[in-house]
């Protein structure tokens, strides 16, 4: 099996690559650096600008599927002129990887996307499963229904189609982990709101493993990228502040006080998504982290 990833060097993307080579699988690799372009035998990478319409068609030899990953992040500040690009990092460069293959002979037969459970509104009581269609009423909604509806038109191509709705990714290089963690290092870390929003998380060992898992078994359709088990704000700060032996006395951060900081883009944190991964679980996918200690012994 060979894959073409796009997002290769970000956090979720660098993972994949690792455990792809792990399993000696070849990767070709998409980016917009060419700074970043290397040659080697089971990894190569090829350059990419989505805004110009321009790709290296021969990223597609010998490939047979696409893990797609590629966006902007959605934790800086949602300016008009950032809700754009968030938007655009996602639809362009879907578009462009349709479009080029309309026009080329190519072996693609399976696409594997990024998607978020963003998708789902915030609730403090629903479980959701990937057949319920209630779509968020916020940017994050807007996003994720744009993107997947991105996504479906390579089945337009006869190409097989799987969505990987990722939850907060807890990782020791960067992303959510580090900005909740941090201030609990300090000693003046304190749950957000109310603290009993849901937070439905996965480790990266398992998320990369995930998208691996959908190609190899050839998956299609929707599914939750989240562990067995979601816990509360409250309760993954306790266990953060518990892991890293630091006290948390401080109340609970107001939500006015995040929304004048982060502004529309508190969403983010307040926001409740009790996600359920049965799909995943019942195509016989193991997790290695169920629980949320485990999985911060492991990071912190």
């Amino acid at each position: 099996m060979k894959v073409l990833i796009t997002g290769a060097t970000g956090l979720i993307g660098s993972q994949i690559v690792s455990l792809c080579q792990q399993e000696n699988i070849a990767v070709n690799y998409l980016t917009t650096s060419k700074e970043k372009l290397e040659n080697q035998d089971y990894y190569k990478g090829f350059y990419w600008n989505p805004e110009e319409g321009k790709i290296d068609e021969s990223c597609f030899e010998g490939v047979t599927k696409i893990i797609h990953l590629v966006g902007a992040s959605v934790a800086k500040r949602w300016t008009k002129k950032q809700k754009e690009i968030i938007l655009s990092s996602r639809l362009a460069t879907t578009q462009l990887l349709i479009d080029t293959l309309k026009g080329i002979e190519h072996n693609i037969e399976h696409v594997i996307s990024a998607s978020a459970i963003g998708i789902y509104p915030s609730d403090f009581q629903k479980l959701y499963h990937e057949d319920q269609h209630p779509i968020a009423d916020n940017f994050l909604g807007e996003v994720v229904k744009k993107w997947e509806a991105a996504v479906d038109g390579f089945e337009q191509l006869g190409i097989d189609v799987a969505k990987i709705r990722i939850g907060l990714v807890l990782s020791k290089n960067g992303g959510a982990l580090e900005k909740i963690a941090k201030p609990v290092r300090y000693g003046v870390g304190a749950p957000l709101g109310s603290g009993e929003q849901w937070q439905s998380w996965i480790h990266i060992e398992d998320l990369a493993s995930i998208f691996l898992f959908v190609a190899k078994n050839r998956l299609e359709g929707v599914y939750n990228g989240v562990a067995p088990n979601p816990v509360t704000n409250k309760e993954l700060t306790v266990q953060i502040a518990k892991v890293l032996d630091k006290p948390l006395w401080l109340p609970n951060v107001p939500k006015f006080v995040l929304k004048t900081a982060l502004g529309e883009m508190a969403t983010i944190v307040l926001g409740s998504q009790l996600v359920s991964n049965n799909k995943i679980d019942s195509q016989g996918f193991l997790f290695k982290f169920t629980h949320i200690k485990p999985a911060l012994e492991d990071l912190l």
